[in-house]
């Protein structure tokens, strides 16, 4: 067990591998420079860079709002980053537990301060007037926003990321996208995508007694999810344990430490935010009772 507490902290030098497919990675911790994930990274930091500063030339209106959206902005483009991109996802080629981690702060941490951000409206203030009516037109219609309205409704945004989760978590798929670069883009996408649907869903779609609900049934389907892989009796994902050797732990003890943190940590974040929900629904529901006695 010590080992597998030491291993969060240690980046030795393990052998050359090959790991997602044909790619070649260096034998120490690096960066990747994924086209496919750099670009669209650096185009959403850059237009909201310029939608910020054109909102803060045309008016000083919401300025502290607009600041605290901004400082969600960044952390979560920061942990987006920070996930996809730095170190952390190499070493996620390597050991099913940093892969775990990676997952989560995708779907746990980064997609609910983006929604929080509200980005869409500093998006469109970094385009010319006539692109900024072009592209609201276009969001507003009809088709679109009933498309929107119907797949970000509570019950829908967390069937969809609960089938994402436990779909990509399915050995003979999770193993797939670690094999293959194409599948790998893919289930990270698709975590993503649906992640912020379900946060949309729950902080910006729903009532607060209801948002609690969601965030309580994604805990716990969640939860066990993480437990079986913790407590399975052998290997499920014999793809993505391969090289667990290679840094100290064997491929069961890698699968049972990734099982933890999306049974724990991970729980604990969607536990914390549904408490978070439950009361504010609960001082909502106490002020509409106090004026209803005072009327």
């Amino acid at each position: 067990m010590r080992t597998i507490v030491v291993i969060l902290f240690w980046t030795g030098l393990p052998s050359p591998l090959l790991a997602h497919g044909s790619e070649s990675h260096d034998a120490t911790a690096s960066w990747t420079f994924d086209p496919w994930v750099v670009t669209p990274l650096l185009i959403a930091g850059v237009l909201y860079v310029l939608g910020s500063s054109a909102l803060a030339r045309r008016t000083v209106v919401g300025r502290k709002v607009r600041g605290w959206h901004s400082a969600a902005y960044v952390t979560g483009w920061l942990s987006l980053t920070l996930a996809l991109v730095s170190p952390l996802h190499w070493l996620g080629e390597h050991l099913f537990t940093f892969h775990m981690i990676e997952h989560e702060i995708v779907m746990a941490i980064a997609a609910p301060l983006l929604v929080i951000s509200r980005p869409v409206g500093t998006f469109l203030w970094s385009m010319p007037r006539h692109g900024r009516v072009a592209v609201g037109r276009f969001l507003r219609r009809r088709a679109l926003t009933a498309t929107w309205q119907w797949m970000s409704s509570g019950g829908n945004a967390t069937l969809l990321h609960g089938v994402a989760i436990w779909a990509w978590h399915a050995p003979l798929l999770f193993d797939a996208a670690v094999v293959s670069v194409a599948m790998h883009r893919l289930q990270h996408l698709s975590f993503f995508l649906t992640a912020i649907l379900f946060w949309w869903s729950v902080l910006r779609n729903s009532e607060s007694g209801v948002a609690a609900w969601h965030l309580f049934l994604t805990m716990l389907h969640t939860s066990i999810l993480g437990a079986l892989m913790a407590l399975a009796p052998r290997v499920l994902y014999t793809a993505q344990t391969v090289t667990a050797l290679d840094w100290g732990l064997t491929p069961l003890e890698d699968q049972q430490l990734a099982g933890l943190i999306m049974w724990v940590p991970a729980g604990t974040i969607y536990a914390g935010a549904a408490l978070a929900l439950t009361a504010i629904w609960v001082r909502h529901s106490s002020d509409t009772q106090e004026r209803r006695d005072a009327i």
